[in-house]
Parts: C-alpha cells; sequence; structure tokens
C-alpha cells in the first residue's frame, strides 16, 4: 500500500474510500447496460425474449446481425447518417474557427457585442414552428442541407475555441506573419489550424457525436425513408416497432420466433449505430482532455 495513503487521517482514508465506492457504482451502472447489450446481440433469439440473458452471451449465434444486413433500409440509414456526419461537421468546425478566431484577437472592433448576440441565442431561441417555416421558406426541407445548416454552429464550442485561440496563439506570432505579407486568412489555414490540434479534435468528435446521433431534425425535416438517417430508422424499430415484415418472413418461422428475432434486432442495431463512434474515439482521445481543460479556462 502506498506509504502517503498510510500516513493519511482517518478522516481522509475514509473519504478516500467512500470517492472510490461511488466511481465503482457508477462505472458498473454505465457499463453494464453496454455488455449487456452486446451480449443480448449475438445471443439466441428465444434466450433474449425469456430472460435468460444476464451477462455473456447465450446459445451465441449471429441471427440478429444477419438480419440487420439484409434489412435494405438500414444500410441506406447508414449511408445517409454517414454523409450527414462528415458533412455536418466539416461545415461546423469550419464555422466555429471562423466565428472563434475573430473575437479571440484584441484589436477586433466590436467584439463584446459579437459574443453578447451569441450567448442571447443560448437563452433565448424562435422556437419549433418558426424553425421549421425558416427552413421551409428557404427550400431545404426533405434535403440533406436540412440535416446540416440548421445546426451549422454550437455556441459553447465557439466559446471554448475562442479562449484557446486566446491562450495558444501569441499576439507576436501574428506580428511576426505580418510582417512576412501574410493576411489574415492566410494566417489562420497555414498557423492557427495546425496549432490548434487539441481543440479541433475536442469539437470536431463533439460535433461528429451529435451529427451521427441526430434524429429530431429528421423527424420534421425529412419525408423520404430514402434520406432518413441510420439514427431515425433505429428510432421506428425501439419505440414504434417498425420492421419490414418481409425481412422476418421466412420458411418455418412462425408468429412467436418472428417477435424474438425482432427483439434481438433492435439489440444488434443499437451495436451497429454506436460502433463507428468507438472506433473514432480512439484517434482523438489524446488530444481530448488536454483540449477540454485548455478551452474550458477563462480568458
Amino acid at each position: 500500500m502506498n506509504s502517503s495513503f498510510r500516513n493519511e487521517s482517518w478522516s481522509d482514508k475514509s473519504f478516500t474510500w467512500i470517492n472510490a465506492a461511488v466511481i465503482t457504482v457508477l462505472f458498473l451502472s454505465v457499463l453494464y447496460p453496454i455488455v449487456y447489450i452486446v451480449s443480448a446481440s449475438f445471443s439466441d433469439s428465444q434466450a433474449v425474449v425469456s430472460g435468460e440473458v444476464w451477462l455473456w452471451p447465450v446459445r451465441p449465434t449471429l441471427e440478429g446481425y444477419s438480419a440487420v444486413f439484409q434489412y435494405d433500409q438500414v444500410w441506406t440509414g447508414f449511408k445517409n447518417s454517414l454523409i450527414y456526419t462528415i458533412v455536418g461537421t466539416a461545415i461546423n468546425v469550419g464555422m466555429t474557427v471562423l466565428a472563434a478566431y475573430p473575437m479571440s484577437r484584441k484589436d477586433f472592433f466590436g467584439k463584446n457585442l459579437f459574443m453578447i448576440a451569441f450567448m442571447f441565442t443560448t437563452m433565448f431561441t424562435g422556437g419549433l414552428i418558426p424553425n421549421y417555416l425558416l427552413v421551409r421558406e428557404l427550400g431545404m426541407l426533405d434535403t440533406v442541407w436540412a440535416m446540416v445548416i440548421p445546426g451549422a454552429l454550437t455556441v459553447w464550442n465557439v466559446i471554448i475555441a475562442r479562449t484557446y485561440f486566446q491562450m495558444s496563439i501569441p499576439d507576436e506570432l501574428l506580428e511576426a506573419a505580418q510582417l512576412d505579407g501574410c493576411n489574415d486568412f492566410q494566417f489562420v489555414w497555414k498557423i492557427v489550424i495546425r496549432l490548434s490540434g487539441p481543440i479541433l479534435a475536442v469539437i470536431t468528435l463533439y460535433y461528429a457525436a451529435g451529427n451521427w446521433n441526430q434524429y429530431f431534425n429528421a423527424m420534421i425535416y425529412l419525408k423520404s425513408q430514402a434520406l432518413y438517417p441510420l439514427q431515425l430508422v433505429l428510432k421506428d424499430i425501439l419505440v414504434s416497432n417498425d420492421v419490414d415484415s418481409a425481412l422476418l418472413s421466412g420458411d418455418p418461422l412462425d408468429a412467436a420466433k418472428r417477435e424474438a428475432l425482432k427483439t434481438l434486432l433492435k439489440f444488434s442495431l443499437i451495436v451497429i449505430s454506436t460502433l463507428p463512434l468507438l472506433l473514432f474515439y480512439p484517434f482523438v482521445q489524446k488530444y481530448l482532455v488536454k483540449g477540454v481543460m485548455i478551452g474550458s479556462l477563462k480568458g
């Protein structure tokens, strides 16, 4: 046991043990649903319905994933979500940098007024109906743009990016670049972006997760199922229990087995819908803590 721990007072030791216990309980409460969903997705459909699955897969099978891969709407939704995530995140990050960098400059006239205007939008909004009417008047209903333009900017990400620029990009660097004939756009593209890897990784992860998990805008602005993102397909299956009967009808599937397979299909879809973010996270993990800590400090 660590000597420093042995030298602590009884109250300090109690506080440490209580913290450890609370963190362990929270960790297990988050971990167990994930383990259960993954195990259920690999288990026999009858075992899932009968409640035999608790921790490990029961009578392991790929039946659920086989059904998912035969579901054309899943492939369409996956493709659409991928498009919305890539295009939307590129727009999000670009808009955030273009908004945050000018407000990080001390010589930018009126930056406080602009910041007040940004903050105003976090406290007051026009509401759902005005937003819908605006999207309709702009001709974006039932288009890809309805999924990526209305949420093109998040004020919180602008604030943390601005703070990062203020703390990490010295004024002397700008002055030196200007002496070499570098204009503002060149400075942002060639210097600021290249020195801002941690914060760009953080806001990219935030935006990508939001775009990938987005379904509410799709419910409001999209009518064609060909444009539905994967999350909306998942919502129809989980909440509305809407599964193409042709997918589950086969010899010799009876009604009970079809219902069991429909339940298994839900667990498999949850795993598939969360997998891309889990695969993306390790690539930005090393920047995440540094970017969040620096960007969250008051500038």
